[in-house]
């Protein structure tokens, strides 16, 4: 009889190929801004209004416990914290230690992780929300980590995708035209959070804000 394949090895095979071409990407996420924290808030100094708004529609209560995914210089801490008040727990994660070492000397009130979005060194359903800005274009895996963020909050919690800009001025800001392969349009948007454990209950996409809120599903 012909040998039949090894198909434990080349699974192993496979991971292994999606792991490292994981990291390389990471890799250039932190070299990318790690050479732009120290300037970062600057270059954005408007903002602030509208990531207050963002937070806000999260809903949270004191003493609930809130995840910054993605957090870079920390600029949502302070309201997150605001929030959820002295009793409750704010944790800022991003994989960049120059947007976190930011994060420590200006918003040193939260837990802040160094650590990848799709790999969290944090306990099941833990969170009563996540809050993420600009996260999910910066994703090697958006799926992975996704579903990684919705195994860390509570059935009923609430993930917010935020941008103080929408897509549209996001993509004149750089220079090119929208796609239709942006993660972030709600066509390709609703499946992904589907598949990762959210159900999409709101979403805006306008010159001056991007929010889709999700609910975690169970």
């Amino acid at each position: 009889m012909p040998k039949q394949p090894d198909r434990s090895a080349a699974d192993t095979g496979d991971a292994d190929a999606a792991s490292a071409a994981h990291d390389a990407e990471l890799a250039r996420t932190r070299e990318f801004f790690g050479a732009r924290a120290a300037g970062w808030d600057a270059k954005f100094p408007d903002d602030g209004p509208r990531y207050a708004a963002a937070v806000a529609e999260l809903g949270l209560r004191p003493g609930q416990s809130v995840l910054d995914a993605g957090c870079g210089t920390g600029r949502a801490l302070p309201l997150l914290r605001a929030a959820v008040g002295p009793d409750g727990t704010v944790i800022g994660a991003d994989v960049t230690p120059e947007m976190l070492r930011e994060a420590a000397v200006h918003r040193a009130d939260a837990t802040l992780l160094l650590a990848d979005c799709a790999r969290l060194p944090l306990p099941d359903a833990g969170l009563d929300a996540v809050f993420a800005a600009g996260l999910v274009s910066h994703l090697p895996a958006p799926a992975l980590a996704l579903a990684e963020l919705a195994r860390v909050t509570a059935p009923g919690g609430l993930l917010a995708l935020f941008h103080p800009i929408g897509r549209a001025a996001l993509a004149a800001r750089h220079g090119r035209q929208l796609t239709p392969d942006d993660l972030r349009a709600e066509p390709r948007l609703r499946p992904l959070l589907a598949g990762a454990g959210w159900r999409l209950v709101s979403y805006t996409d306008a010159d001056d804000r991007y929010l889709a809120l999700a609910r975690r599903a169970g």
